[in-house]
């Protein structure tokens, strides 16, 4: 028999949502969908759901993740507790709010369950309900200061990818145009990049050379005089 020892105390919902970014080698992106249920019905929002008895919060965001888009062992990461009394006038809820960030064309979305999901570049994203666009507006923010100290931008590319489809990455995380000449400087000045002997030639006619990341090379620098990505 299990005893409620807490059965005075008021009872609250606790929800997890997923900003999740997308990147299509041109522009930064955000997935949402349109709720089919109140409150809020045929509003834009983000994918979300509540927690289980049975599990903590990185595996309901992990799971609300899988369950809704097919999607799993991506880049999933806490971002913000959001308590506001009155922030979903369906019950009292406290929703913690995750960010996940994915190469949209490494992912067909075989498993989504949901017919409403589309992605929109961030400039052109509706308005979304409840605090919603605080939570992307916080993600954003997060996802800048992350890509200065760390290589967390690849997590958004393909494996193989061109030193264009990089800067067209950074360009939109931080919302301005970068030299194109510093840029390469900079990125080849950090020596965690591996230049393949491919080429993609579906950029131009002479092609534009694919590079991978180099992990250990990354955790070996960083290990050794630190590291910095910033532009």
């Amino acid at each position: 028999m299990q005893l409620n020892y807490y059965q005075r105390e008021d009872q609250v919902l606790l929800a997890v949502d997923c900003i999740i970014f997308g990147f299509d080698k041109k522009n930064l992106k955000v997935l949402l969908i349109k709720r089919n249920f109140e409150p809020e019905k045929g509003k834009w929002s983000l994918i979300g759901g509540f927690l289980k008895k049975n599990e903590n919060l990185d595996e309901a965001a992990a799971r609300v993740l899988e369950t809704l888009t097919g999607l799993n062992d991506i880049y999933l990461e806490q971002l913000h507790t959001y308590s506001k009394i009155d922030r979903d006038p369906g019950q009292r809820t406290i929703s913690v709010a995750y960010y996940a960030l994915i190469n949209v064309d490494s992912h067909q979305f075989d498993g989504i369950q949901i017919d409403s999901a589309k992605w929109f570049k961030l400039k052109e994203a509706p308005d979304l309900i409840f605090d919603h666009n605080e939570m992307v507006e916080k993600a954003m923010a997060r996802l800048r200061r992350k890509a200065m100290t760390k290589p967390i931008g690849f997590e958004l590319l393909p494996e193989k990818f061109t030193m264009r489809q990089l800067q067209n990455l950074y360009e939109s995380i931080l919302g301005k145009k970068l030299d194109k000449r510093n840029f390469i400087n900079k990125i080849n000045s950090l020596d965690v990049l591996i230049k393949l002997d491919e080429k993609d030639m579906t950029v131009s006619k002479k092609g534009a050379y694919l590079y991978v990341f180099d992990k250990d090379k990354y955790e070996k620098k960083v290990e050794e005089e630190g590291f910095s990505f910033k532009l």
